[in-house]
C-alpha cells in the first residue's frame, strides 16, 4: 500500500488540512483523484499534495482512493505556490488549487473551443526598434539567457513602443523553449494585444484566458498551455495561474493598475504571484507602465525592481500638448455648462480637421445624486447604503455597487417635500450634451451600462479604430492601453473626480488616469492635444500629469506615505468580518482588535478599531473590518496571529466569517 496526503475539495474552513489516504498504486505529486470523506462517506475530489508519507495513525483507520481523475493535473511549482499562497494570503488550500484549474470536471471529448479564433494567422515580421527598445530589450535577454530572475520595470511613456518590447523578449524566450505569460489589466482589452501576438506568433501559439471564455472554452485553452501546445498566455488576472511548464517570462502590461489585485476570494495581489511562480525556474518579469504604481517605482530605488525607462515616443512622436482649465475661473465667467469654452473650441477644432477625440469622466450615469433640497436627504441605496445615481435612459435611481434599480422618489422619504433634484454629471449627460452640439457626427458611450459584454466592447473599440465613430466618450476603460491613430484631442471633463475618494491612494490614481487618458491622444503622425479642466488644478498630481512629469509626482507623493506610514512603508492589512448578524459581527471584530494589541506585536498602536464597510452592507449581511498598519517584516507574525485567533473563534458557531486582505487596493 501506498499512502499520500491529499487536499479535499470542500470549501470548509474546517477541512482545510491534509489528509492521508492509501493506494495501491504510487501516484504523483498533483494526481487528481476520488475518495470517499466525512459522514456518510461521500465521494470527493482531492489534489494529492505528498507522497510517500509514513502515516501516523493507525492503517486500519486509513481509507483508500476510489479513482483517479485524468486530464487534470498540478505540477511542483503550482502546488508550491498554492503552499505559499496559503500562508502569505490565509486562505485555505482549496481556494489556491481553484485559481489553477478549470471550473468543474472536464468535459465530455469534442470539437474544441478556441476564442478569438478568427484572430489573424499571418506573421507581421519584427519591427525597427529605436535606440531605448534595443537598450531595454538587451538588459531583459540577459536575465532571461542568464537566468538571474530579475524583476524588470519598464517605465515608458505612453506610444513609447514598450508592446515591442514585450514582444522581442517573448520571441528570445521561446527561442530558448520557454512559455510565456502576457497579462493586461482588462479582459475587454486582450482582443487587441492578442491581434497582435497572432499576428506576430500565429494564433496557434497563443492561449487565451479569461473569466468570460465559457467552460468549455477555458477547459481547451488551459488544456493548450498544460500540454505546451500554446507556449504564449494572454489573459487578464486569472492568466497569472496558466499552467505553463518552463515558464521564463511573465509580463504585466500597465502594472499599476487596480485590477492586477484580486478584491475576491483569494484576495492575491498577481505581482506577487508571478515573482513566486518564476523563482522555480528562475524566470525573468517585466512590469511596463507610463504611470509605474508608487510601490513599484519605490521597489526600483530599493534594488528589488531594475529600472528601465523609454522616454520618448516611437519614431520621436511629440507628446500631445497639454492645457488645463480652471472651471472656477469659468463658472466665475459665466459659463455653467460641463465644456470650458477652450475645450468646445478645441471639439469643433478637432472634428472640422477630420480627426476623431475622447471625452473622459469617470462617473457613469445621468446625475450622480439625488437630494431632496428642503432636508438635505441625499437617496441611497436601502440595501447597501450607497449614494444612488440617476440613469436617464432607464428612468431609474440605480446602485453602482450591487445594481438594484428603483423608481426615482417624487416626494422625499424623510420629510415628504417634492423639492428633489439631481446633481452632478455623469458620461449619460455628458452623451446627450455632445449630440446636441454635433448632431451630424456619430458618438458612442464606453461605460459598464452599454458596454456589458466584451462582445460589444470590442465592437467599440473597432468602431473607433476604423473611423467609423468620431466622438468617444467613456470611463476608465478608455484611458488604459489603447492605440488609436486619429485620435487629435483628448478631453478631460473633471480631473477631480478620483481626487474625492477618501483612500490613500487617491491622488495616485488621479495622476494614472489623466496621464493615461492624456496619451490617447496623437499617436499618429500629428501631435495630439489634450484639455483637462479641474476646479483644483493647483493640486500636485494634476500639474504633474499635466507636464508628463512622473518623478515630479513621485518625489511628493513618496513623501505622504512615508511621513503617514502607508505603503511601501507598510502593508496595509484589512481584516474583516462577515454576518447576519451585525452586532455579531462588530463584536468578533473588537475581540480580533484586541486579542492582536495583548499578543505584543510590533506596531500594535496602529490596529484601527472596527469600521462598518458601508460598501458592503447588503440585504441580509452586515461587515465590519479592523485596519492594521503592519510594520515592515511583521506581516507573517500578523497573518500567522489572525489565523490562530479565527481557529480559536470556530467552535463559537456565531455565524461570522472572517477574511484577510493585505494590501488592499481600496480600504474603504
Amino acid at each position: 500500500m501506498y499512502y499520500s496526503n491529499l487536499v479535499i475539495d470542500n470549501k470548509s474552513r474546517y477541512t482545510d488540512e491534509l489528509y492521508t489516504y492509501g493506494s495501491h498504486e504510487p501516484l504523483k505529486k498533483g494526481d487528481v483523484v476520488s475518495v470517499s470523506f466525512g459522514l456518510g462517506s461521500k465521494e470527493k475530489r482531492a489534489f494529492v499534495f505528498e507522497t510517500n508519507v509514513k502515516p501516523g495513525i493507525d492503517l486500519s483507520k486509513i481509507k483508500v482512493i476510489s479513482g483517479k481523475e485524468e486530464g487534470i493535473s498540478l505540477n511542483e511549482e503550482m502546488i508550491s505556490t498554492v503552499v505559499w499562497m496559503r500562508q502569505r494570503y490565509g486562505i485555505k488550500y482549496i481556494d489556491g488549487i481553484n485559481c489553477f484549474i478549470p471550473p468543474g470536471k472536464a468535459p465530455k471529448p469534442g470539437k474544441e473551443k478556441m476564442p478569438y479564433k478568427d484572430l489573424c494567422k499571418q506573421n507581421s515580421g519584427v519591427g525597427v526598434l529605436t535606440s531605448e527598445q534595443s537598450f531595454c530589450l538587451k538588459r531583459i535577454e540577459e536575465s532571461i539567457s542568464r537566468k538571474q530572475n530579475k524583476s524588470f520595470l519598464l517605465h515608458g511613456v505612453t506610444g513609447s513602443g514598450k508592446t515591442e518590447v514585450y514582444m522581442n523578449a517573448i520571441s528570445y524566450a521561446l527561442e530558448r523553449g520557454e512559455s510565456t505569460i502576457m497579462l493586461v489589466p482588462e479582459i475587454a482589452l486582450t482582443r487587441q494585444i492578442s491581434e497582435r501576438f497572432a499576428a506576430r506568433f500565429g494564433r496557434e501559439n497563443i492561449a487565451i484566458l479569461h473569466s468570460k471564455l465559457t467552460k468549455r472554452e477555458r477547459f481547451d485553452e488551459w488544456t493548450r498551455v498544460r500540454k505546451g501546445t500554446a507556449k504564449i498566455t494572454i489573459g487578464a488576472r486569472m492568466g497569472i495561474f496558466a499552467p505553463s511548464d518552463n515558464l521564463g517570462l511573465i509580463i504585466l502590461d500597465e502594472e499599476h493598475e487596480g485590477t492586477y489585485k484580486s478584491d475576491q476570494l483569494p484576495k492575491y495581489e498577481t505581482v506577487d504571484i508571478a515573482m513566486k511562480r518564476l523563482m522555480h525556474g528562475k524566470g525573468t518579469m517585466i512590469l511596463g507602465s507610463a504611470t509605474p504604481s508608487v510601490v513599484s517605482y519605490q521597489r526600483c530605488k530599493e534594488g528589488i525592481y531594475e529600472l528601465l525607462e523609454m522616454k520618448r515616443r516611437y519614431n520621436n512622436v511629440e507628446l500631445p500638448e497639454v492645457a488645463t482649465v480652471d472651471m472656477r475661473r469659468e463658472l466665475r465667467s459665466g459659463n455653467v455648462s460641463m465644456f470650458s469654452r477652450q475645450l468646445k473650441s478645441s471639439m469643433e477644432k478637432t472634428l472640422s480637421a477630420g480627426e476623431q477625440m475622447i471625452l473622459f469622466l469617470n462617473r457613469r450615469g445621468y446625475s450622480t445624486s439625488i437630494t431632496c433640497r428642503n432636508c438635505g436627504k441625499t437617496m441611497s441605496c436601502p440595501d447597501c447604503g450607497i449614494t444612488l445615481v440617476y440613469h436617464k435612459a432607464e428612468n431609474a435611481a440605480v446602485c453602482h455597487y450591487c445594481g438594484k434599480k428603483q423608481p426615482v422618489p417624487v416626494t422625499c422619504p424623510d420629510c415628504g417635500s417634492e423639492e428633489i433634484r439631481r446633481f452632478g454629471i455623469g458620461t449619460e449627460q455628458v452623451e446627450e450634451e455632445v449630440k446636441k452640439i454635433f448632431p451630424e457626427k456619430k458618438v458612442e458611450r464606453l461605460d459598464l451600462d452599454t458596454a456589458g459584454s466584451t462582445k460589444e466592447i470590442n465592437r467599440i473599440f473597432k468602431n473607433f479604430a476604423e473611423e467609423k465613430t468620431d466622438i468617444l466618450i467613456g470611463t476608465q476603460l478608455v484611458a488604459k492601453g489603447l492605440d488609436f491613430k486619429n485620435v487629435g484631442l483628448v478631453g478631460v471633463i473633471s480631473a477631480d473626480v478620483s481626487l474625492n475618494i477618501p483612500d490613500y491612494r487617491a491622488t495616485e490614481r488621479t495622476f494614472q488616469l489623466v496621464t493615461q487618458v492624456a496619451g490617447r491622444a496623437g499617436r499618429g503622425e500629428r501631435q495630439g492635444k489634450v484639455i483637462v479642466q479641474s476646479y483644483t488644478p493647483e493640486n500636485f498630481a494634476i500639474a504633474a500629469a499635466c507636464e508628463h512629469d512622473y518623478r515630479s509626482f513621485f518625489n511628493q507623493e513618496i513623501k505622504i506615505r512615508k511621513f503617514m506610514n502607508y505603503p511601501p512603508y507598510s502593508d496595509l492589512i484589512s481584516v474583516e468580518f462577515t454576518s447576519k448578524d451585525g452586532d455579531k459581527a462588530l463584536n468578533r471584530a473588537a475581540a480580533c482588535m484586541e486579542y492582536l494589541k495583548k499578543a505584543g506585536l510590533p506596531g500594535a498602536e496602529n490596529i484601527f478599531p472596527p469600521q462598518l464597510s458601508e460598501a458592503f452592507r447588503g440585504k441580509d449581511s452586515f461587515r465590519y473590518y479592523i485596519l492594521i498598519k503592519c510594520p515592515k517584516g511583521a506581516r507573517n507574525e500578523y497573518l500567522y496571529y489572525l489565523s490562530f485567533f479565527e481557529r480559536k473563534e470556530r467552535g463559537k458557531k456565531n455565524d461570522c466569517v472572517q477574511t484577510i486582505d493585505v494590501n488592499p487596493y481600496s480600504v474603504f
